[in-house]
């Protein structure tokens, strides 16, 4: 199946603003979302011209105002006449030692990542049960397969959480017309990723993003990307020692 009309939020820039360069070259329209509302019309802009006959409408939505998120998914889903994808791209990277006075940084986190992830799981599940269609994407981390130390300790934990409600949805609609895909990025070039890891294990954003859509696309339940050196790395991080874990943080 086709997803035509598309929904990606955080899409302002780094991989949202990607996947929506991607999907706008397989000529499916767009509705993007972001805090940054200036930036989305620029890449609007810059999509619309390099794809004639693409939709893309944007809307300006902090995905913390967990009130505004079913309002603003229902006014793209009339814009486009419906929607049959919707990613859950948003997040934020901050982070901080656990009881070190920086308390807010990791609610933050907690908070933008998994609630407010929650509250977009919410909207978009609404739609296509209402609809009796649609695929939803979840962008978790690889990042949620083991937890953390230091100051990707809060970060850590709200991927797993959100890696968590998407293997639950995904079972709960096994059969249904609706689908659930889990993605778990592993370092991919973007300023949210900068300086984390080992820069040997960073991939370029292009090859990164390619890697996204191509699970997006097969609609795969869980996948880890890109598929090197990640998928190893699922397998093996629960029984590394603390000490090569640590290396990743």
């Amino acid at each position: 199946m086709t997803r035509n009309r598309i929904l990606i939020t955080g899409a302002s820039a780094g991989l949202g603003a990607a996947m929506a360069r991607d999907f706008a070259g397989r000529g499916r329209d767009l509705a993007l979302c972001a805090r940054r509302l200036d930036a989305l019309t620029t890449l609007r802009d810059e999509l619309v011209a390099a794809h004639p006959g693409v939709t893309v409408a944007v809307r300006a939505l902090d995905v913390d105002d967990h009130a505004a998120v079913p309002v603003v998914f229902g006014e793209l889903r009339d814009e486009l006449g419906g929607l049959d994808r919707v990613i859950v791209n948003a997040g934020i990277g901050k982070g901080a030692l656990v009881g070190s006075g920086r308390a807010d940084a990791n609610l933050a986190t907690a908070t933008t990542n998994f609630v407010s992830a929650l509250a977009q799981a919410e909207a978009a599940l609404e739609i296509f049960r209402a609809q009796q269609a649609g695929h939803l994407v979840l962008v978790a981390s690889m990042s949620a397969v083991r937890g953390l130390p230091g100051k990707k300790a809060a970060y850590s934990a709200s991927k797993a959480g959100l890696a968590t409600l998407g293997a639950a949805l995904a079972t709960e609609l096994a059969r249904s017309p609706i689908a659930v895909t889990t993605l778990l990025p592993g370092f991919i070039a973007t300023d949210m990723a900068a300086g984390a890891g080992d820069a040997r294990m960073v991939a370029p954003l292009d090859k990164g993003v390619a890697a996204m859509v191509a699970a997006i696309e097969k609609e795969q339940r869980r996948a880890c990307v890109p598929g090197w050196p990640w998928r190893l790395i699922d397998l093996a991080l629960p029984h590394l020692p603390d000490a090569m874990v640590a290396r990743l943080s």
